[in-house]
């Protein structure tokens, strides 16, 4: 399969080429999701004392938790700006004001003063820097995604499209790793008074990191035909929900099961859940994140190998093989918890990790090779904000606001296998279009839906 040319270029695109866009999409993700997570560890262990304490222990942890979700709120809005901007004016410049707008507000966080210091001032500021990072997280993963698919042999497709996937588990990786190190660094009341605030500092190095190399990459080979032909449409929103809105609404349910669990521990459920000392587990703080770090890695393990898998047995496949996975962990994931063993509660979200990396893996590869060249980068990001919202927004509020009414994590389970199969009802409704050309001499054949009218396995 020869490589695709790039107008304005001499040659097709070199091994060497695509190499550098991967290591772009992998860096800038985890710097993006790293301030993303960070945050989510944080309101899971100590916001809720430090910016909501007033509400009482139980409302608090909720807020805290709400602070979470309220961003998801806003990466439609992401979406709309960085879909409007990146089909019109390439995905290269978006990726760029992503991550320095995540990490400006990520940086702001650790310097906020606390409600004991200036009052009600301070969960509102909260809200506002956490808003700005579900802005920027709406646009960041749709131009990720692009620029790697778009870059990608067909035949490889799903293992290239991976890498901003991978950034996902490595932002988790490295956020619980270094929220770890404070707790050991800064022990007790240490970790409160000031332990917390280290990490979301460090964003400044990270970002001046991912912006440095992502300034190294060329503008995706697809957006570059097409702005060379004059092609690019005016109101690629517009034109995504008049001719492809069912496709949005599918796509963005094949997420939201993915999401929703996972969000148990991106979210900081499992981590609050863990370590409420009035609870019925009670571990400490460090031992809990290291758990959740070693979870990570297992989870971008089997990322990439449900990526590669999807090269292989096509994205749908791949994907119902997933949710079974999925479904199989989440069973037991609340009863391996409970028994207070922080190795079992580690192999719990190990097994939790099988089935998210077979349904993420695919997710990028898949998403790109739904929607037309014109509009896919609205497509893309818009669906991923939409599944967001429906998923893990709210998941680690309604989990606690569940076992705060019920006592007990089994109305969590049922909740979650809810959400699950509802993505597999939405994935069977899709069929494969594995391998797909994504250049824009394809537009016919990409604008075909890929909606089946009955769901078949």
């Amino acid at each position: 399969m020869s490589a695709p040319h790039r107008p304005g270029h001499p040659g097709p695109i070199t091994d060497r080429e695509r190499r550098r866009v991967v290591f772009a999409a992998v860096v800038g993700t985890t710097v993006e999701w790293y301030d993303f997570f960070v945050y989510a560890a944080a309101a899971g262990l100590v916001f809720g004392q430090l910016f909501f304490q007033p509400a009482g222990e139980g409302v608090a942890t909720i807020l805290s938790f709400l602070t979470v979700g309220i961003s998801f709120l806003f990466r439609p809005l992401g979406a709309f700006l960085a879909g409007h901007y990146g089909d019109r004016y390439g995905r290269r410049v978006v990726l760029m004001v992503t991550l320095v707008l995540m990490g400006v507000a990520t940086t702001f966080v650790g310097l906020l003063p606390t409600y004991a210091a200036i009052g009600v001032a301070a969960p509102v500021m909260l809200i506002v820097l956490r808003i700005l990072q579900g802005i920027s997280a709406g646009g960041e993963w749709g131009g990720a995604v692009l620029m790697a698919a778009e870059h990608a042999p067909n035949d490889k497709r799903g293992v290239y499209a991976a890498a901003p996937q991978v950034g996902v588990p490595l932002g988790l990786l490295l956020a619980s790793g270094v929220m770890a190190l404070m707790t050991v660094v800064a022990p007790g009341e240490k970790f409160l008074q000031w332990g917390w605030r280290v990490p979301f500092l460090l964003s400044v190095v990270l970002i001046l990191i991912g912006h440095y190399i992502r300034r190294r990459v060329e503008e995706s080979p697809v957006f570059l035909e097409i702005a060379d032909r004059k092609e690019q449409t005016k109101t690629p929103v517009v034109e995504l929900f008049r001719h492809h809105w069912k496709l949005v609404i599918v796509a963005a349910l094949v997420f939201s099961g993915n999401s929703a669990v996972g969000y148990m521990t991106t979210g900081g459920y499992i981590q609050n859940y863990a370590t409420n000392s009035d609870g019925p587990v009670g571990l400490d703080r460090g031992p809990v994140l290291w758990a959740v770090a070693g979870s990570a890695v297992t989870w971008l393990i089997f990322t990439w190998i449900g990526a590669a898998v999807s090269d292989r047995i096509g994205r749908r496949s791949t994907y119902l093989i997933g949710w079974v996975l999925l479904l199989g962990a989440l069973v037991p994931l609340f009863a391996l918890v409970n028994t207070a063993n922080v190795w079992v509660l580690f192999l719990g979200l190990m097994l939790l990790t099988v089935g998210l990396g077979f349904t993420y893996g695919p997710q990028a590869a898949l998403y790109a090779e739904l929607f037309p060249a014109s509009v896919r980068f609205s497509g893309v990001s818009i669906s991923y904000a939409i599944g967001a919202i429906l998923g893990g927004a709210f998941a680690p509020m309604i989990a606690a606001a569940l076992v705060r009414v019920t006592g007990t994590t089994t109305a969590v389970t049922v909740y979650l296998v809810a959400v699950v199969l509802v993505s597999v009802l939405a994935t069977l409704m899709l069929r494969d279009r594995s391998g797909i050309p994504l250049g824009p001499d394809h537009e016919a054949e990409q604008s075909v839906s890929p909606i089946r009218t009955t769901a078949k396995v």
